[in-house]
C-alpha cells in the first residue's frame, strides 16, 4: 500500500471540522496508508512568535525521507486531474514519502517554506486552516478515485 504523511498545526476543535476530516480520512484509507502528526498551536506575544514556534515544531517532525509539500496561498495551483498525476509521481519517488504540511491560522514560517520541496495552493482565496485540512483530504481522496478509475470525479 502507498504511504503518505500529514503534519497539521492544532487539533480540530469544532465538531463539524472533525466530522468532515474523519469522513475523508476514512475514504482515503482504502487506498493509502498515512500518518497524521499534530503539532501544538504556537504560543507567543505576537503572531510572528507563534509562526516561528509552530515552524520549529514542524521542522522537528520532518525527516530526510519526507517529500515536503506545503500548502501555502502563494503556492502553485493544480486541477484535480493534475494533482492526481502529481500524487502518483510523488508516491513513486524511491525512498521518499509525500508529507503534506498545513500551518496554523497565521500560515507557515519562512523556514518551513524554504524546506519545502513543493508549495501548493488550494485556491487563490483564503480559507481557515481547519477547512484547508478538509479540502486537502477531499482532494487527495478525489485524486485516489481518479487514479483508481472510481466514479467520483466529474470532468
Amino acid at each position: 500500500m502507498l504511504h503518505m504523511k500529514f503534519i497539521w498545526v492544532g487539533k480540530l476543535k469544532k465538531p463539524h471540522w472533525r466530522t468532515a476530516a474523519e469522513h475523508y480520512s476514512k475514504r482515503l484509507e482504502q487506498w493509502f496508508k498515512f500518518r497524521e502528526i499534530i503539532v501544538k498551536d504556537g504560543t507567543g506575544q505576537n503572531n510572528a512568535d507563534k509562526i516561528l514556534r509552530e515552524g520549529q515544531a514542524i521542522l522537528d517532525k520532518i525527516t530526510p525521507q519526507d517529500l515536503v509539500i506545503c500548502m501555502d496561498e502563494h503556492g502553485q495551483t493544480r486541477t484535480s486531474s493534475r494533482l492526481s498525476e502529481q500524487l502518483q509521481t510523488w508516491l513513486e519517488y524511491p525512498g521518499r514519502t509525500p508529507c503534506f504540511v498545513i500551518g496554523g491560522p497565521y500560515g507557515l514560517s519562512h523556514q518551513i517554506l524554504e524546506r519545502a520541496d513543493i508549495c501548493l495552493s488550494l485556491s487563490p482565496m483564503t480559507f481557515p486552516h481547519e477547512l484547508a485540512r478538509v479540502i486537502l483530504l477531499e482532494q487527495l481522496y478525489r485524486a485516489g478515485t481518479i487514479l483508481k478509475g472510481v466514479p467520483y470525479h466529474h470532468e
